[in-house]
């Protein structure tokens, strides 16, 4: 009796599994919110029907056909933009996972960004930023999008002010009493940490 149950089972998920579309086979553009839009006439036929979030959403671009030999890459922060639209040959990503490079073609994928150097190949010019936290948002469509909370070019940041910092958070952990003064000291060591070693290394 339990065979027969696992083997409905088993042919029921892989029946489930072969009928469900992968995301690249859905339709680029979102449909709209006809079934809102209808209940709503039909309740309310002298009013036109509000705006759902639906209708603000961006259509997702299709996967190109081929890999493309450029990698377009946004970097934002909340002040401006750092870089818009700007086509690379690669990105080096400070994910909580580890050091993630990014190039045409890459899976879609999103990774949280911890404290470290994001660097942005082109060619044989590198340019380097030194970010604290974030987001990456790879695309299917050879798009990256990287939002950082606070973002700095590597080479203006000064050391002996990094080794001062780091002293400072590091003396306020041993000293912290409170678990709140344990976790504020912790961040300061851990950004001025990465930060000592990314201009170390």
């Amino acid at each position: 009796m339990f065979r027969q149950v696992s083997r409905n089972l088993l042919t029921r998920t892989t029946a489930l599994s072969r009928t469900r579309p992968f995301s690249t086979d859905l339709p680029a553009t979102p449909s709209g919110d006809s079934a809102f839009a209808e209940a709503w006439r039909k309740i309310v036929p002298n009013i036109e029907p509000p705006r759902t979030p639906l209708t603000f959403m961006q259509s997702r671009p299709p996967a190109p056909s081929t890999i493309p030999t450029k990698l377009t890459v946004n970097f934002v922060l909340p002040s401006h933009s750092v870089l818009t639209a700007k086509e690379v040959d690669q990105v080096i990503i400070p994910a909580t996972t580890g050091q993630m490079g990014v190039l045409p073609g890459h899976v879609a994928t999103i990774a949280e960004l911890k404290p470290g150097v994001f660097s942005v190949h082109d060619g044989n010019e590198i340019t380097k930023y030194f970010v604290s936290s974030g987001f990456a948002f790879i695309h299917a469509n050879s798009v990256a999008d990287v939002v950082a909370i606070e973002a700095v070019p590597l080479e203006q940041i000064d050391p002996s002010l990094v080794q001062k910092g780091l002293a400072e958070f590091t003396q306020k952990l041993s000293s912290a009493s409170t678990d709140l003064e344990k976790a504020e000291a912790q961040i300061g060591v851990d950004v001025h940490s990465a930060l000592n070693s990314a201009l170390t290394g």
